[in-house]
């Protein structure tokens, strides 16, 4: 069972940075996709976050529109972390934020994991 523990998140006002960490329990990255999600207020179903960045196996990156151009997601191998440097931050980035593993095994089944989140709150 992989555990996944996120860290970073707090109150920042409008146009500040935030860097989000998310530690893994053992070294997976060349076996799991990582990814950041958000869940903004009001949304509390799991199928209702949004996935934001995501690193695959092989070291590619990418990203949703709304933080295309201010977030980068990276990862450092010896450390077993993943990070989501967040910059020109906007009220609207307001969320949980949650590290995400994911592989696709045999039969095309999924198996992911989920850090606990962390909230960040933009606001003047």
């Amino acid at each position: 069972q992989v555990q996944l523990v996120e860290s970073g998140g707090g109150l920042v006002q409008p146009g500040g940075s935030l860097r989000l960490s998310c530690v893994a329990s053992e070294s997976i990255f060349d076996q799991y996709s990582m990814a950041w999600f958000r869940q903004a207020p009001g949304k509390e179903r799991e199928d209702e976050r949004e996935l934001i960045a995501v690193i695959i196996s092989a070291g590619d990156t990418g990203y949703d529109d709304s933080v295309k151009g201010r977030f980068t997601i990276s990862r450092d191998n010896a450390k077993n972390t993943v990070y989501l440097q967040m910059n020109s931050l906007k009220p609207e980035d307001t969320a949980v934020y949650y590290c995400n593993a994911r592989r696709t095994v045999a039969g095309n089944r999924r198996i992911d994991y989920w850090g606990q989140g962390t909230q960040v709150t933009v606001s003047s």
